[in-house]
């Protein structure tokens, strides 16, 4: 064969072998997956005072920005997978990053941080239509349950078991280093810090129109009780909930335990708590109602009232025990993509100090969801 000939065999086969590639790296692309964005804003008008330390009254708009980017795939097992990112009200920075990989029969893991712990699906779960209470007051107890473990936690969910017509889930996490902190992309825990590992589980129970929770979950304390003190004292936290729906209504009510592991002296009825800083043990429950009046509008109610308990964890003066009480009504009306919500709540005794002025907050959202 001539060497012209040669050459142009030559090339027409690498045409076809780069043709081919090239073909096949877009089947595989785009077998792999796709990548999506979502988000929403709520543009918020709100009147009223949440501190605990003053009941100066003030008005105004503010705007909440949420914008989450999802990429995922499924592998020729059946196997699932998904990316997620989402920014901040700035969008300078990210809220929470996550992996989550879901096989065809043995359950899902999740690990990331700042997203989809095993705690999210079991704190504050009563019915409720716009913001959960803990909206107005960062200590609310109900809502802390199990935070701590979004420290680039691992999660594994369970399939749905069937049982007596009941279909059951079970959650498992673990953290390395459970601060409720995030540790950036290939970095490593703080090492000797105040706290160590965490560890949850739960378990979530369905039967019709009847759901059952029950959660808890601890993590390594590493701060001694007292100078010179080896004695150290894990946190527990836990929370159980319970919810049915009857057509149009939904009612719920749950019940929380905070035992920071903290010990110290009474703290005095008079003075503002603040969580795993106080030596006590805050105990609480949560009731609402929900009713979808049609398919646009809704109402809800909600109450909550919670103890801090100073002598189950401190010495010293005997101390009374102080409860914070939080009533909230809500409403909610959606067109399509856009919607107005509206809550009203007001809080007696605001972080379990009887000195401090009552809280009233209104807020009136349009949102706009893409």
């Amino acid at each position: 064969m001539n060497t012209n000939k040669k050459e142009y065999f030559m090339n027409k086969f690498k045409k076809v072998g780069l043709t081919a590639l090239a073909g096949s790296l877009v089947a595989v692309s785009a077998h792999a997956g796709e990548l999506s964005v979502s988000g929403g804003v709520n543009i918020t008008l709100k009147h009223g005072n949440s501190s605990s330390t003053s009941n100066t009254s003030g008005r105004g708009i503010g705007t909440d920005k949420d914008v989450a980017f999802t990429g995922g795939g499924e592998l020729d097992n059946g196997t699932t997978f998904s990316v997620t990112t989402a920014t901040t009200d700035a969008q300078t920075d990210l809220t929470s990053g996550y992996i989550t990989i879901s096989t065809p029969s043995f359950g899902s893991f999740l690990m990331g941080n700042h997203s989809g712990a095993g705690h999210y699906k079991y704190d504050e779960e009563v019915p409720q239509v716009y913001e959960q209470i803990s909206d107005i007051s960062a200590l609310v107890t109900t809502n802390k349950v199990g935070d701590f473990m979004d420290n680039n936690h691992i999660t594994y969910t369970s399939p749905t078991f069937e049982f007596g017509g009941a279909s059951i889930t079970l959650d498992l996490g673990y953290a390395s280093d459970a601060n409720d902190t995030e540790t950036s992309d290939g970095g490593t825990p703080g090492g000797e810090g105040t706290y160590g590992t965490g560890q949850e589980a739960g378990v979530t129970i369905a039967y019709d129109a009847l759901k059952f929770g029950i959660y808890g979950a601890e993590r390594e304390n590493k701060t001694k009780t007292a100078v010179g003190s080896d004695a150290v004292r894990d946190e527990f936290n836990g929370v159980w909930y319970v919810k049915y729906g009857m057509g149009p209504v939904s009612i719920g009510y749950s019940e929380s335990y905070v035992d920071s592991g903290v010990s110290g002296s009474a703290e005095a009825t008079t003075s503002a708590k603040t969580l795993r800083t106080a030596a006590g043990i805050f105990e609480g429950h949560q009731i609402g109602i929900a009713f979808n009046v049609n398919d646009n509008f809704s109402i809800s109610y909600t109450e909550s009232e919670e103890t801090y308990n100073a002598q189950s964890d401190s010495g010293g003066t005997a101390v009374a025990d102080v409860d914070q009480k939080i009533d909230a009504i809500q409403f909610a009306y959606s067109m399509g993509g856009m919607s107005i919500k509206a809550y009203q709540m007001d809080v007696t005794n605001p972080a379990f100090d009887e000195d401090a002025d009552d809280s009233k907050v209104t807020e009136i959202a349009l949102g706009l969801a893409f």
